[in-house]
């Protein structure tokens, strides 16, 4: 099947979930199916995970996906491909090199005339001395001084025409690195398809949809918020948005936007618990992750090998292994065919676990070695059923897959087998490698050296994809707005996805765009606050109640009081159910002030106790035009001697302990209360310290 005769099959991005930092993609095709069933998807960018993608058909039930892999296209780009940038960086680029050449040739030129200078003639020893004429050596000078003018002159002209296009370059490449990568970044232009096979269709070619699902790094979002509140209400709106930036390689045009604070690439599989016991008997090990490999593999590639070997398209040198085959008395070898080299032995880091190696016995009988994979008969050939042809090279003998076969005794003129080494005793170990099946590769009937038909944990590396994964990725490292928090550090232990009520536009240019998300219902309400022992300043605070069943992250907030903008400020992570307080800053029309008194006596039998009685008044006035609520903290000071007491005189409260930001000080004290329009309030409290008499405070008895 060719690329040519495939069916090609065009595709739309319909939906992307943005987690903390990679994307999941959804696309839709929509077409014929071929009698073959087999389609070519195209339109997937070049940066995606082949091992994330998932093929379902939509809306057909009687049709399945039976198989889907990537492919990888290039073809030259075309002369109407939109390319402007690009071109004008190359063009510039020239234009620079040209006027950086004509700035060194006149440097080369100012050097050639600075180096005139008169050179006497040679004098031979029977010569008198003669005179040099001073006109010219002037002459000399005033030409030298005129042209060195001149050519200084045209110098700061080719410099000031370098510095000029050196700058129209700079802007240029800037734009070119900013703008999308969806345009193709050179002159051959790859694409990503996906070739699928569509089963089910009972010979008619129904026409069905496709959904491919493929996940992309090189996307990020953290959560902004914009507060619209009018005071006396008791609620208000808070509009979720969020800031994404992704260089995925494609313009995401109209997709509908969802974003998750999940790690896309965290492993989720289940750990396992394991139980020691204390006693003679223990359980059995955990398997090793290795299995007996299944019996009579090579024979599923006997009708293979039947079929000769493919025509050689370019000749190749032969390989002469020394042994392979006799060679007569004048070095030449001998008469007849010659059996091919033995293949090359898989090295011990490859192949999943490895069955044991065959070792050969007295009497033609073989049995399995003990040894893991990668000692011993791992390095000799191994032949299959005599079924083989002649002349097809042996399949090696060691992978996770392929069944110990029999060794051939050695052809006459053939080097005997290496020694074995000494055999290791237990069950094979297979490495942390060969332990990822996600990452094992099963190798096709072309390979040799005993590795068609087995797995091995060498997947083909591809260069050009891992640069535009590198390039993807470096939007990580793009700066936060302000007051911005990575989703991950907000959200904690839970996970939350939120969805966008409308499509939005995001193009793959790696900075920061905002994406409207929802409209999320909030209880608010206004509330004072001050700290008069600290500083006698009130601070209007919003008290945000979270009703939602979704959390709301930690991330800066665009606070709109009665529609006129206040400030921005950081919201913390609120909790379903959960209460905050976002700051708004000083309250200029609420007035507070602080006076305190001590007064120091003794008490006892014999005055033997010191009592140190501290006197607190709050005044508190309220100039705004609307009734408002103060919460006035004040410190009461905490002690752990058994013989300091500390006894309080005020109607205050001990506030509700809290966890994280909400937790208060140990001693902090809470006055609440109702401040009317243009009201006043005078709030007095206070406390004793009773210590012994010969005793002391840190710092003085007398403070405030």
């Amino acid at each position: 099947m060719t690329v040519e005769s495939t069916q090609r099959w065009g595709s739309t991005l319909d939906s992307v979930v943005v987690y903390a930092q990679g994307a999941l993609c959804r696309r839709l095709a929509r077409g014929m199916v071929p009698p073959d069933g087999r389609v070519r998807v195209t339109g997937l960018p070049r940066s995606l995970d082949p091992g994330s993608l998932r093929a379902r058909v939509v809306g057909a039930p009687g049709v399945r996906v039976t198989e889907a892999r990537v492919e990888v296209e290039a073809q030259p780009l075309g002369t109407g491909t939109p390319d402007e940038l690009r071109r004008e960086v190359e063009r510039l680029g020239d234009e620079y090199a040209a006027a950086q050449g004509r700035r060194d040739r006149q440097l080369s030129l100012i050097e050639e005339v600075r180096a005139l200078h008169p050179v006497p003639p040679a004098r031979r020893r029977e010569d008198p001395h003669r005179r040099t004429p001073v006109d010219a050596w002037l002459e000399l000078a005033d030409f030298v001084d005129e042209r060195l003018t001149g050519l200084h002159t045209r110098l700061v002209e080719l410099e000031d025409a370098l510095h000029d296009v050196e700058h129209k370059l700079t802007v240029a490449a800037d734009r070119l690195a900013r703008a999308s990568t969806d345009a193709p970044s050179a002159h051959v232009e790859t694409t990503v398809c996906a070739v699928l096979t569509l089963d089910g269709t009972g010979g008619a070619k129904p026409e069905v949809e496709l959904e491919l699902e493929y996940g992309v790094p090189g996307a990020v979002w953290v959560p902004t918020y914009r507060l619209t509140h009018r005071q006396g209400d008791g609620s208000g709106r808070l509009v979720l948005r969020a800031s994404v930036a992704q260089r995925t390689g494609e313009d995401w045009t109209g997709v509908r936007i969802a974003l998750a604070t999940a790690d896309l690439r965290r492993r989720t599989d289940l750990p396992r618990l394991r139980s020691i016991r204390i006693g003679r008997r223990q359980p059995a090990p955990a398997p090793s992750g290795w299995r007996e490999p299944p019996a009579g593999l090579a024979d599923l590639f006997t009708g293979y090998e039947a079929a000769g070997p493919r025509p050689a398209t370019t000749a190749a040198p032969a390989a002469v292994v020394a042994g392979s085959a006799p060679v007569g008395a004048a070095g030449s070898p001998a008469s007849g065919p010659v059996p091919p080299p033995l293949p090359p032995p898989p090295p011990a880091s490859q192949g999943y676990g490895g069955p044991p190696a065959a070792v050969p016995v007295p009497g033609g009988a073989y049995k399995a070695s003990p040894e893991p994979f990668g000692g011993g008969m791992a390095d000799l050939a191994s032949q299959s059923a005599p079924s083989r042809p002649a002349g097809r090279p042996r399949s090696g003998g060691s992978s996770f897959a392929g069944a110990p076969t029999p060794m051939a005794p050695a052809a006459p003129g053939r080097a005997a087998p290496p020694p074995l080494p000494a055999p290791v005793a237990g069950p094979p170990q297979p490495s942390g490698a060969e332990l990822d099946y996600a990452a094992l590769v099963l190798c096709g009937p072309d390979e040799q050296g005993g590795r068609r038909g087995r797995l091995f944990p060498d997947a083909p590396f591809d260069p050009v994809a891992a640069e535009y994964r590198r390039r993807a990725e470096a939007v990580a490292a793009l700066p936060l707005p302000g007051q911005a928090v990575r989703p991950r550090e907000s959200a904690g232990s839970f996970d939350h996805r939120f969805d966008a009520t409308a499509r939005a536009d995001i193009p793959s240019d790696g900075t920061w765009h905002t994406v409207t998300v929802g409209e999320i219902p909030v209880g608010l309400r206004t509330e004072y606050l001050c700290v008069p022992s600290v500083e006698q300043t009130v601070y209007a605070t919003l008290v945000l109640s979270n009703a939602t069943d979704q959390a709301l992250l930690a991330g800066p907030v665009e606070v709109t009081v009665d529609d006129d903008f206040l400030l921005t400020t950081a919201l913390p992570t609120l909790a379903p159910g959960g209460v905050r307080r976002v700051g708004l800053g000083p309250a200029e029309g609420i007035r507070v002030t602080r006076r305190t008194n001590l007064h120091e006596s003794t008490a006892g039998l014999r005055n033997n106790t010191t009592v140190l009685d501290h006197r607190v008044h709050v005044e508190l006035a309220n100039r705004l035009a609307r009734p408002v609520t103060v919460e006035v903290r004040e410190r009461v000071p905490v002690t752990s001697e058994p013989d300091v007491r500390i006894e309080e005189r005020a109607d205050w409260a001990a506030p509700e302990d809290g966890t994280g930001p909400d937790r208060h000080a140990p001693g902090t004290r809470v006055w609440r209360l109702d401040l009317p329009a243009g009201a006043t309030a005078a709030l007095d409290g206070g406390y004793e310290i009773r210590i012994p008499t010969g005793k002391a405070l840190v710092g003085g008895n007398r403070r405030s």
